[in-house]
């Protein structure tokens, strides 16, 4: 029923090659400000420590970045221009401007965690309109890091749905503005894929990192449960929604990663050997058709890897009962967060009916945990054998940029599970991912992507990999 992907022997000629890399030639004594291409947060964060860099040149470079770029693609909700050249200005006066990992790193957040002084929308117009009075735990590490958050991004309507659009703006992808930048996380991928920020906070419960990083072309993890503060929305949706990053290369997310989970050592990316890699191309469900492009990007993975030296071999995922264990919590969730908004008479049509579902599903008690104990039992047998699976990010390019939000529940529904059905099952049991950029679809000209996944505990072997990846496999970091 489950078709695996294209064997590693096949020709993969038809899949787009990635782009040569266009790194930034910055060291301790070049200017990041002046820099013609965005830097990575790597080197910012470098020439600010050595004193090669002022925290508000480099803030007020990526404010005009975004003042120029972001009409284009509509990333941000709101930008924190004043706020952030004062925030910038007081960052060079700290004592240990030195020993900062983020030293002045321009960075953008989601707008459905609390930065202090701001209102968390969460892409509605039915919650409270108060601004936050703390940050949230993720917001301070950042900012205790040295990053300065230079604003907020956008997002659907508590993150429910595929494709980022809301009454204000329609958040595009920079590589084809015709197609949406994925969601939920969609104007943190946008931000990042164009340039405007050199890495973005996001939040995860179906995908929403990865897909819109692999809608962007860029570096988007999830961590595993317990690795970073969640705290997103009611009980982080059952324990499903992570913290993650997104970034233009891999040591960029390792870093900022490294800073969200207290973990210094995940910044260290020396290459992995001899792991046992399994490539499951095969769509997880028979409403989906994996677009042969996409298949291809995570053969391709799987074939950069073999030539890496480790060991790699087809083998299908043990999916059985989590498209229903996920569409049942997915529609859950959303029922738990419409009836706790203030005024739930300004939600969206299509977020209504799927609350609506939600709540008959919850009368019901079809929820129980032993749906999931079977589907992770599954898997750590899967993983028994294997260290890593690589599958594709996307089973086809993302929707067109339009207003979804307008439109009705099953299209909306219909459109987010048929492009996007890899990426839920590692929220359910609360296992890492990550995807990375590999090459561009040549009907759409927009990125394609592999994603790896691993069991918990695992993101530094992902991260690692990911990196190997990249030095064999490089991309273009921003769209053109």
């Amino acid at each position: 029923m489950h078709n695996e992907g294209t064997a590693l022997t096949d020709d993969l000629s038809t899949t787009s090659a990635s782009p040569a890399a266009q790194e930034v030639p910055v060291s301790a004594s070049d200017d990041p400000a002046a820099a013609p291409l965005m830097p990575t947060a790597t080197a910012i964060a470098a020439a600010v420590r050595d004193g090669a860099a002022a925290p508000e040149r480099i803030v007020e470079a990526a404010l005009e970045r975004i003042r120029a770029g972001d009409p284009k693609i509509n990333a941000f909700s709101l930008v924190r221009a004043e706020q952030a050249v004062a925030e910038a200005r007081a960052l060079a006066e700290r004592a240990d401007l030195d020993a900062l990992p983020l030293a002045g790193v321009p960075i953008a957040v989601k707008n459905n965690i609390d930065v202090a002084g701001e209102v968390t929308r969460g892409g509605s117009l039915a919650g409270t309109q108060r601004p936050a009075t703390a940050d949230h735990p993720v917001v301070r590490r950042l900012r205790a890091a040295g990053a300065i958050v230079v604003g907020l991004t956008e997002l659907p309507e508590f993150g429910l749905f595929g494709t980022t659009d809301t009454p204000e703006r329609i958040t595009r992808s920079p590589w084809n503005i015709r197609y949406s930048a994925g969601g939920s996380s969609g104007g943190s991928g946008a931000a990042v894929g164009a340039g405007l920020v050199p890495v973005a906070h996001g939040n995860d419960g179906l995908g929403s990192v990865r897909i819109p990083a692999a809608a962007c072309g860029v570096v988007g993890i999830k961590p595993g449960r317990g690795v970073v503060p969640a705290e997103v929305g009611l009980d982080s949706w059952g324990g499903m929604t992570e913290n993650g990053v997104l970034a233009t290369t891999v040591a960029d997310a390792a870093l900022v990663l490294s800073v969200l989970a207290d973990q210094p050592g995940l910044a260290d990316l020396e290459p992995p050997t001899g792991l046992r890699i399994a490539l499951a191309a095969g769509s997880p469900t028979p409403l989906t058709r994996v677009d042969r492009h996409w298949a291809h990007a995570a053969a391709a993975a799987a074939t950069t890897a073999a030539a890496a030296g480790h060991t790699v071999r087809q083998a299908p995922l043990p999916y059985t009962g989590a498209t229903t264990a996920l569409a049942l919590r997915w529609v859950a969730n959303a029922a738990r967060e419409a009836d706790a908004t203030v005024h739930p008479e300004r939600l969206q049509r299509r977020t209504r009916r799927h609350a609506a579902v939600g709540r008959a599903v919850l009368r019901a008690g079809l929820i129980r945990p032993g749906q999931v104990d079977r589907i992770e039992a599954r898997l750590l047998d899967f993983f028994d054998h294997h260290d890593v699976v690589i599958t594709p990010t996307l089973a086809r390019p993302a929707p067109r940029a339009v207003a979804w939000h307008r439109r009705g529940w099953l299209v909306n529904t219909l459109a987010s599970v048929q492009y996007s059905p890899f990426t839920p099952l590692w929220n359910l049991v609360g296992w890492p991912a990550i995807s990375v950029p590999m090459g561009l679809h040549p009907r759409t000209g927009t990125p394609l992507a592999a994603q790896l996944a691993g069991p918990p505990r695992s993101e530094s072997t992902l991260l690692r990999l990911a990196a190997q990846l990249e030095s064999e496999r490089p991309w273009q970091r921003i769209a053109p």
